[in-house]
């Protein structure tokens, strides 16, 4: 056994615990469930991440995103289907701003200050190296949607434009007119992988779904396999990176 408590355990499986998640807490339940020493590793590595993540201890960093900034970290790709917003990692301080204010009017000023903040520094896992690679399907409703003001969005879709010109950044449009799709009527998801063929059990897989004031976090192998199936399916679906630009180009033009 692992000497910790049945409620510990279902904390540690779903990577919410306020607490943080412990390396002895780990290796003990690691070891009662007869993990292999690479396995065992692996979850180590990935909670030592967790420990030293600035996030850990920021104040407006919600407690549902910790394990996200905990895989991001550990991650050397992440996909995001964003039908609805800019993804975070590709938001603008003023288009953040605009959400907050928008989904959290009671909050005070400072507090949705201190928010976006969290969220702009969250951006510089782009910039680390070895760089994650993210790849972004955009659904072309997000680009229409008017978060702020004209002037926000023109903004936005400048530094979109920007971004996609990273080498580690593939940006593509999900045009409005290729009709029906493979997420269907599902939302905004988000696939974090790391793959080691030299080592598979220091491999990563995890979906993670964002929901009202909370988030869900999957990582048994069906559940996978079917969001990278999914998220196949869209970029193949969606326009390539020249037809993206050109719609990036148009939805300014029709902001200004």
């Amino acid at each position: 056994m692992a000497g910790v408590s049945v409620g510990t355990v279902n904390r540690y499986e779903s990577w919410q615990d306020r607490a943080k998640l412990r390396v002895p807490t780990v290796r003990a339940i690691a070891d009662a469930c007869d993990a292999t020493a690479s396995e065992r590793d692996a979850l180590v590595q990935l909670v030592t991440s967790q420990e030293s993540g600035w996030w850990m201890d920021h104040p407006a960093v919600p407690e549902i995103l910790n394990p996200l900034m905990s895989f991001e970290a550990y991650a050397a790709y992440e996909h995001v289907w964003a039908n609805s917003l800019v993804p975070g990692l590709l938001q603008t301080p003023r288009y953040a701003l605009a959400l907050h204010q928008a989904a959290e009017m009671r909050a005070d000023p400072d507090t949705i200050t201190n928010t976006v903040d969290a969220r702009i520094q969250r951006q510089s896992i782009l910039a680390r190296s070895p760089a994650l690679h993210l790849w972004v399907v955009l659904d072309q409703a997000v680009l229409r949607r008017e978060v702020g003001d004209a002037s926000v969005m023109v903004e936005q879709i400048d530094h979109l434009s920007a971004m996609a010109d990273r080498p580690n950044i593939d940006l593509q449009v999900l045009p409005a007119s290729r009709g029906a799709h493979a997420a269907g009527s599902g939302g905004h998801f988000v696939l974090l992988g790391r793959d080691d063929e030299r080592d598979p059990m220091a491999s990563m897989a995890v979906v993670y779904l964002e929901l009202h004031r909370r988030g869900l976090y999957l990582d048994a192998p069906d559940d996978v396999r079917d969001y990278k199936i999914m998220f196949d399916y869209l970029r193949s679906h969606a326009a390539d990176s020249a037809t993206s630009r050109t719609l990036l180009a148009e939805a300014r033009q029709e902001h200004q």
